[in-house]
């Protein structure tokens, strides 16, 4: 089994419930959604000619659009170099492709994963896998996914993007306990504004995109 792989390498989660956890990211390169306002736009095409070995990748210093495949024997060996138990997979959509057993095998070298998805594809992965879901306004995420996720973190950039937030939260009928954040588009101060007010109201999480402010990757 193998990954198309954008680079990897270890920090701190910025977002959501994880906020401070140390953590290695392992970003997935393909995305159909293409937001505006992404900030991992490299990630979107899944080129050929941007194919390198998975060296270039192990030892990338910089953002770009190069990806390789990387077998999970590959990236076990990468991980023994850092120290972080937690292990965020993005990209990019990473649900693109099938996480079942790269998230059992870390699981079993003693890691905690943890998917970050806008919910467009159906969410492959163990049991114990935390589901970031962020939904995206141009492409609305699958109800299979709603319902497997553990927090649903929502970006906001202007009040009316709340009005895809409660559509959203309107049409789930279980009762699973999730966590709802409103994370501000970019650290815009007005959307920032806007989110403190309806977590306020709504008894809803702040995410800040902790790793912009304290400047990290």
């Amino acid at each position: 089994m193998r990954y198309p792989i954008n680079e990897i390498f270890q920090t701190i989660q910025g977002e959501g419930y994880y906020t401070g956890t140390p953590s290695i990211f392992i970003r997935l390169q393909g995305c159909p959604v293409h937001c505006n306002w992404c900030d991992t736009k490299y990630t979107w095409i899944c080129d050929d000619k941007d194919n390198v070995s998975s060296k270039e990748i192990i030892n990338k210093k910089q953002v770009s659009k190069q990806w390789s495949f990387i077998t999970i024997e590959e990236i076990l060996v990468i991980l023994k170099k850092w120290t972080a138990k937690h292990i965020v997979i993005s990209g990019g959509e990473p649900c693109l492709y099938n996480l079942l057993y790269i998230t059992k095998i870390l699981e079993t070298k003693g890691y905690q994963c943890q998917i970050e998805t806008s919910g467009i594809k159906n969410i492959i992965c163990s049991s114990n896998t935390w589901i970031t879901l962020s939904p995206k306004k141009n492409m609305k995420p699958l109800n299979e996914s709603i319902i497997r996720s553990n927090e649903i973190k929502f970006p906001i950039l202007k009040q009316e993007d709340l009005l895809y937030v409660y559509d959203i939260l309107s049409n789930i009928k279980d009762t699973k306990k999730r966590i709802i954040y409103l994370q501000p588009i970019s650290q815009n101060k007005k959307a920032l504004n806007i989110c403190i007010d309806i977590c306020i109201k709504q008894n809803w999480k702040l995410s800040v995109q902790l790793h912009k402010y304290i400047k990290i990757q």
